[in-house]
């Protein structure tokens, strides 16, 4: 009696161990649960289990999908204003470069694309504005429904490097509509008093958008950017940089600056309140010119810079990356002791195509 309660007690539990893990209708007959290894309740189970994996397969797909795509920026030029190699140089900083195609660099420029919206902007109207819009909207995933090639440009000041690209969305080339043109003040003065400039604004290939240092204007839902006003040599109009707010990553651009000294505001604590910072690194040391009086064109030399960023910790150290590099800059140059200098310091040199996901920790 013992015995025969210990197999019907050991054959129920093996029913309902089955039940559990295959999904056997607990109101079937236990010969049909004893039939499991033998067929059709097998078959079910399996069914059963199946179903299950594709429900939660369907399930798992459809929450990543609803998952916003990620906004992204891109470094489209890392050159000073002339680009490398420079018009009329045929010196040893360019010799190479005229030479060998791939070692050529563009006029400094960030772009950035939300790939969820399908937008894309860029950061300064370079003189290769043709080669940097192409490998922008190329970059863009979600091309459908576009109105127009880009949905807008941010200025930096009125040297050549950053607004003279604004010529190709004239009538003469794209003859653009209304693209939006976001400038300070002089900015925006500069370009409608002063052709050719003032017949895009006239023609509507332009839309100008005012902006006010240190107030930042949304994007869309995801992105924000803030000018904040830096000296510089304003003959034209004020110069500013930009502040770029994603979704989870800050990032500023800097290309072009008198002097750290000059600033009422503490580049350090910049570095700190971001994720990454593209700073001015147009000269690399004093002297780099012979024959010119470097106080009339004043940057913050790399050199110098490295120097003041050593007291940062690595962390923040890690965060700067030099960008618009003159054609005399040797950092240019692929294996010269100033671009290792740099890293041994625990910096970086920004490089083309280089990309920062905003939307990531």
């Amino acid at each position: 009696m013992n015995t025969s309660y210990s197999l019907i007690s050991q054959h129920q539990t093996n029913c309902i161990i089955n039940e559990d893990r295959y999904g056997i209708n607990a109101n079937s007959s236990c010969q049909d649960r004893a039939n499991f290894g033998n067929g059709q309740s097998w078959k079910r189970g399996i069914s059963s289990l199946l179903g299950a994996i594709l429900f939660w397969t369907t399930l798992t797909h459809s929450v990543l999908a609803d998952e916003p795509k990620p906004v992204e920026l891109v470094v489209l030029g890392i050159a000073q204003d002339a680009g490398f190699p420079q018009a009329g140089c045929f010196k040893s900083c360019c010799k190479n470069a005229w030479l060998h195609p791939e070692l050529r660099r563009q006029v400094s420029c960030l772009g950035l694309i939300d790939h969820h919206w399908g937008q894309c902007w860029m950061f300064d109207c370079s003189p290769d504005f043709p080669f940097q819009l192409q490998t922008l909207t190329q970059k863009l995933r979600s091309k459908t429904n576009r109105s127009r090639p880009i949905d807008g440009i941010f200025l930096t000041h009125a040297h050549i490097g950053h607004y003279a690209g604004l010529i190709h969305l004239g009538r003469e080339v794209m003859g653009t509509r209304q693209v939006p043109t976001y400038v300070m003040p002089r900015m925006k003065s500069f370009l409608k008093r002063n052709g050719p400039w003032s017949q895009l604004v006239e023609l509507e290939n332009i839309r100008l958008i005012d902006l006010v240092a240190d107030e930042p204007i949304s994007l869309n839902p995801r992105i924000q950017v803030k000018p904040f006003q830096v000296p510089h040599r304003d003959e034209f109009s004020e110069t500013v940089g930009f502040e770029i707010i994603g979704p989870r990553k800050k990032v500023i651009y800097l290309p072009d600056i008198d002097k750290w000294s000059r600033w009422n505001e503490s580049i350090e604590q910049m570095v700190e309140s971001v994720d990454i910072a593209f700073l001015d690194g147009t000269f690399f040391e004093n002297g780099e010119i012979p024959g010119r009086d470097m106080t009339t064109i004043p940057h913050p030399f790399v050199a110098e810079s490295i120097s003041r960023f050593s007291a940062l910790d690595s962390n923040q150290r890690k965060k700067v990356n030099f960008i618009h590099f003159n054609h005399t800059n040797p950092v240019l140059q692929p294996d010269h002791p100033a671009r290792r200098q740099i890293k041994n310091a625990g910096m970086q040199i920004a490089t083309e195509g280089q990309t920062v996901n905003l939307s990531s920790r």
